[in-house]
């Protein structure tokens, strides 16, 4: 009786009525769900459309294979018309630069380098003439990285000559993409390594000035006899090829190429005050902050100059920076300071007796006067140099294509600073011009 009662409950017209709503609705929900999710893949197909059509990727100069091609290669940029400053060639490079410029990951670099073969050939590492004067005056880098593989590869390719010597310091905060791509080249290419010591650089910390200093010792111990020793950071490029920069590095004789000037002031308290490290909310996650203790005078005396973290610097030089206990003692002494990096090399070149030394007497040494980088600040654009065509980071230019020709004739032998999300032309421009210098050298002695 009780199975009789429950089936007819199941199958009263009042029950039918119920499950019949409850599919309704259902089939309601699921059609509801169908069309939205169809929206969202058409929407999205028309982004990514839109997307291709608004972006264009610039391949790098002198690639022997389309490897990193991902969207169409057809913009036609001419580089001597921009150099020549050519009204319409510099309007086409500033239409483009309207557009999303497609920039590689670091994985892409890690896939190239997997393949030493490839990324060699690819590349043409091996195709880089190299002249007597050259093979007889070897030079070392000190590359302090940190990201962007892309635009390190494109550095070092620029930079590299067989013979030279070349140190990578990646920082341990870099991400395991970018680690990998960097041993992966150093890898590939016998006269690149990577520091045997890793620092976790801070912004104007001490760890960035032992950066360089790791890539120095491990350079000295090499069996390339090096002359000069170069350091660069991630947003250079150099303005001469390899020849021209040993021309004119001969000419030093030994002289060391740096800015060294006396601290204002405000530069003063950089020094002069204790500074501690600190956790920061905002892009440096870290920075030394200045506290109300005063440090102690410099140890021996030294009377301290300011300038900036880059140089070109003799091997006798460094060779008396990493043994001298004048250095040493100057070097623990600055630990504290802010941007000791800035400080060090400039004033270690002007103690009396070292390699190379510049007399405290002489005069300051800007940035304008030293080759060792040519750097845009805004405040002084329209006076000492013509305006950024790029864009500002923390006041320093990043470069655009109309700058081209400045660049390569203002006489320095790297600039400061280059961003391919800002203006990759200029960058691929660059490499154009200091190809034809290479190969007009090499039919210059054929």
């Amino acid at each position: 009786m009780y199975l009789l009662t429950v089936l007819f409950f199941l199958l009263s017209p009042s029950r039918m009525t119920i499950r019949c709503g409850a599919l309704h609705t259902l089939r309601h929900r699921c059609f509801l769900f169908s069309s939205s999710l169809l929206l969202l893949c058409l929407l999205k197909l028309v982004y990514i459309n839109v997307r291709v059509k608004n972006s264009f990727y610039l391949e790098p100069y002198g690639f022997t294979a389309s490897y990193f091609r991902t969207w169409a290669n057809g913009h036609n940029i001419n580089c001597t018309r921009i150099y020549k400053l050519e009204p319409v060639e510099i309007g086409k490079s500033l239409e483009l630069r309207r557009k999303a410029n497609v920039v590689l990951e670091d994985d892409r670099i890690v896939s190239l380098s997997a393949d030493c073969e490839r990324f060699v050939k690819t590349r043409r590492y091996n195709d880089i003439p190299v002249f007597d004067e050259e093979l007889k005056f070897p030079l070392a880098y000190s590359l302090v990285v940190h990201k962007n593989a892309p635009m390190v590869e494109r550095i070092l390719r620029a930079i590299y000559a067989p013979h030279n010597i070349y140190c990578i310091h990646y920082d341990k905060k870099s991400t395991p993409a970018f680690i990998k791509a960097m041993k992966n080249m150093a890898n590939c290419l016998p006269n690149l390594f990577i520091a045997s010591k890793i620092e976790s650089v801070e912004y104007a910390h001490i760890t960035r000035l032992n950066a360089d200093l790791n890539c120095i010792s491990d350079m000295l111990k090499s069996d390339v006899k090096w002359e000069y020793v170069i350091n660069l950071c991630g947003q250079d490029f150099p303005l001469k090829t390899n020849y021209e920069l040993v021309m004119e590095l001969k000419a030093l004789n030994g002289s060391n190429m740096l800015e060294s000037s006396r601290p204002s002031e405000l530069k003063k308290q950089r020094f002069v005050f204790q500074y501690e490290l600190q956790n920061m909310p905002y892009e440096y996650h870290k920075l030394p902050v200045k506290t109300t203790r005063l440090k102690d005078a410099a140890p021996h005396s030294i009377q301290v100059f300011i300038g900036s973290a880059y140089f070109v610097l003799s091997r006798d030089f460094v060779a008396f920076v990493t043994t001298s206990p004048v250095a040493k003692d100057f070097l623990a002494w600055s630990a504290d300071t802010y941007s000791p990096d800035e400080h060090f090399w400039a004033t270690l070149v002007r103690v009396p007796g070292v390699p190379g030394h510049i007399l405290r007497t002489h005069i300051d040494i800007t940035d304008l006067q030293s080759k060792t980088r040519l750097v845009k600040w805004n405040y002084l654009e329209g006076s000492l140099y013509p305006p950024c065509t790029g864009t500002h980071m923390r006041s320093v230019c990043i470069y655009g294509a109309a700058e081209l020709r400045w660049l390569l004739n203002y006489g320095h032998w790297f600039a400061n600073k280059f961003d391919l999300k800002v203006d990759p032309i200029v960058i691929n421009c660059l490499e154009e011009k200091l190809d034809e210098k290479r190969k007009q050298r090499g039919n210059m002695l054929v």
